[in-house]
C-alpha cells in the first residue's frame, strides 16, 4: 500500500478505488499509519479523528470525484461537530466545535475521509508552526528547519507522503509559504472563492481564505472544483471561468505578459538563491514563449502593514477578549508572547482605524488592478530565504514584538500583497537551495482568474516536473 500512496496523487487514489483495486479503508489504515510513524518525528497531527473517519466509511462514503481519499483538515477555523478544533493554543485547549465548517461539508462530499486535522501556530499569527501547545512542527527535507506557516503540519504531511493532498488557509502567505518550505504546489484562491462559513464568510476582514498544499497541479484544481461557491451569507464571490478549473490544467495559457519582480516592496534583502530561483523560472516560462520584464506596482509599504495589522490585530483581540468572557480562562497566562501583544494592539484601534485600513487595501487592489491591465501575472520568489532554523520568527521569541515582525516581514516580503489585494497566487516549487531545501516561486495573477494560474501552472509542471523530487526520509 505505501507504494500506491508514493505513486498517485489524490485523483490517481480516487481512481484506484473506483476500480476496487483499492478499498477506502486500505486506504485510511495507510494513512493512519504512516501519520503515527512519521509524527514522532516531524510533529505535524494536532488531532486524531481516526473513529471519525471509520465510522465514514462504515456508513458509506458520498460518491464524487475523491470518494475514500483520506484527508487532513488543518486545526485552525475549520470544524467538525463535536470534534476538536484547538488552533495551535492552551487559550482554546479542549475546545469542541458546535457546527461542520461549510467547507468540511463540501470536501466530505466530495468522497475525502477526514481523519484528522493538522498542526498551526497560535491563531495562524506567523510563517513557522510552532506553539506552546503541541510543539515544533519540523520539516522532512531537514528536521532542523521550519516547515512554514500558518498551514506548516499540512504541507508536512504531504510533503512526508501522509497523504497526497491535505487543506491549508491563507491570510499573509499560509498556504504558499509552506508550499516553498516543503516543495508543494500551493494556491490562494481569490477572495470569496471558498467558503469560509457557516460561522462568519471571511476571516480577517477578507485577508484569508482556505483551499489546498498539494503534490500535482491537477489535485488544486480538482479540490477548487469541489469546494468553489457563495454560501448563505457570502458578502461576494469571486467570478467562475468557462469550463471547471481541472479542465485549464491541460490548457495552453497563451503568450503571457510576465512582470518579474526580484526586489520586495520594501527593498528588503533577498537571499541570492532565491533571487536566481525566480529569474530561472522567468527564463523557463521566456523558452515556453512567454514576454518576460522586470517590472513592479508601485505601492506604500507601511500604509499596507498598517492596514493589514488593523485588521488582523482588532480581529484576535475580539476573539480573545470574547473567549476570555465566555470561559473566565485568562488569556495572559495562556497566550504567547506575540499573540498577546497583536491583542494590546488590537484593542488601541478605532473605528476610524479599520476603516482607514479598509480604504488603503482597497487603494492597493486598484493600484494593482491597475498595473495587471498590462501584465498577465506578477513572479517573485515565494520567499526572501530558503526555510528557516527554527525558533526565529515564532510566537515566543528571544525579541521584542518590533523586532519579531521586522524578522516575519524580512522572510516573507512577496505573499502578503495577494491577501490585501483579494488576488490568487500561487508559490511553483522550481527549485532547491545548495544546502538541500525546497525554494519556491510565486505567480499572482489578477483577481477571479485562478483559471489562468492553473493553466500556466500545468505548463510548468510539465516543462519542469517536481512530483519525483520528495526527501529521503530513513526509517
Amino acid at each position: 500500500m505505501d507504494d500506491v500512496i508514493d505513486s498517485h496523487d489524490a485523483m490517481g487514489l480516487a481512481a484506484l478505488v473506483k476500480a476496487r483495486q483499492v478499498s477506502p479503508s486500505e486506504l485510511l489504515e495507510a494513512s493512519i499509519a504512516r501519520a503515527e510513524a512519521l509524527n514522532p518525528r516531524f510533529n505535524f497531527i494536532a488531532q486524531r479523528h481516526y473513529d471519525y473517519a471509520r465510522k465514514a466509511i462504515a456508513a458509506g462514503l458520498p460518491q464524487g470525484p475523491f470518494t475514500g481519499v483520506p484527508w487532513l483538515l488543518k486545526d485552525l477555523n475549520t470544524y467538525l461537530a463535536g470534534e476538536l478544533t484547538e488552533g495551535g493554543s492552551r487559550f482554546y485547549k479542549g475546545y469542541r466545535a458546535s457546527v461542520t465548517s461549510t467547507l468540511a461539508s463540501r470536501i466530505q462530499a466530495a468522497g475525502f475521509v477526514i481523519f484528522g486535522k493538522t498542526t498551526t501556530p497560535e491563531y495562524g499569527l506567523t510563517g513557522t508552526t510552532e506553539n506552546k501547545l503541541t510543539g515544533d512542527t519540523r520539516n522532512p527535507w531537514n528536521p532542523a528547519h521550519i516547515s512554514g506557516g500558518s498551514s506548516g503540519g499540512a504541507a508536512v504531511a504531504v510533503a512526508s507522503g501522509v497523504l497526497p493532498a491535505a487543506h491549508a488557509t491563507d491570510g499573509g502567505g499560509s498556504i504558499r509559504i509552506p508550499a516553498a518550505c516543503c516543495g508543494l504546489f500551493g494556491l490562494k484562491p481569490s477572495r470569496g472563492r471558498v467558503p469560509a462559513g457557516p460561522l462568519k464568510t471571511e476571516g480577517w476582514g477578507g485577508l484569508s481564505t482556505h483551499h489546498a498544499l498539494t503534490w500535482s497541479v491537477r489535485d488544486s484544481a480538482a479540490i477548487l472544483d469541489a469546494t468553489h461557491g457563495v454560501e448563505p451569507g457570502s458578502r461576494y464571490g469571486a467570478p467562475s471561468p468557462d469550463g471547471n478549473f481541472l479542465s485549464q490544467v491541460t490548457r495552453s495559457p497563451g503568450k503571457l505578459r510576465i512582470a518579474l519582480m526580484v526586489d520586495p516592496f520594501a527593498h528588503s534583502p533577498v537571499d541570492p538563491e532565491c533571487a536566481e530561483a525566480a529569474r530561472a523560472a522567468a527564463r523557463l516560462c521566456e523558452s515556453l514563449g512567454h514576454h518576460v520584464s522586470e517590472a513592479a506596482p508601485k505601492l506604500d509599504v507601511a500604509a499596507l502593514g498598517f492596514a493589514s495589522f488593523v485588521l488582523i490585530g482588532s480581529a484576535v483581540a475580539a476573539d480573545i477578549a470574547d473567549r476570555a468572557k465566555a470561559t473566565g480562562i485568562n488569556p495572559a497566562e495562556t497566550l504567547e508572547p506575540i499573540t498577546l501583544a497583536f491583542a494590546e494592539y488590537g484593542k488601541t484601534f478605532t473605528a476610524m482605524d479599520y476603516h482607514r485600513a479598509n480604504d488603503i487595501l482597497q487603494g492597493a487592489a486598484i493600484t494593482l488592478g491597475q498595473f495587471m491591465q498590462q501584465y498577465d501575472v506578477i513572479l517573485s520568489p515565494t520567499l526572501a530565504a530558503p526555510p528557516l532554523k527554527l525558533g526565529q520568527i515564532n510566537l515566543s521569541p528571544d525579541c521584542d514584538f518590533q523586532t519579531w515582525g521586522q524578522r516575519a516581514a524580512v522572510f516573507s516580503p512577496f505573499t502578503q500583497i495577494a491577501n490585501m489585494t483579494g488576488q490568487p497566487a500561487m508559490s511553483v516549487p522550481l527549485a532547491m537551495s545548495r544546502g538541500g531545501l525546497p525554494i519556491g516561486v510565486q505567480f499572482l495573477g489578477r483577481y477571479g482568474e485562478e483559471a489562468l494560474l492553473l493553466r500556466l501552472a500545468g505548463q510548468l509542471e510539465h516543462a519542469a516536473p517536481w512530483a519525483g523530487r520528495r526527501p529521503k526520509i530513513v526509517s
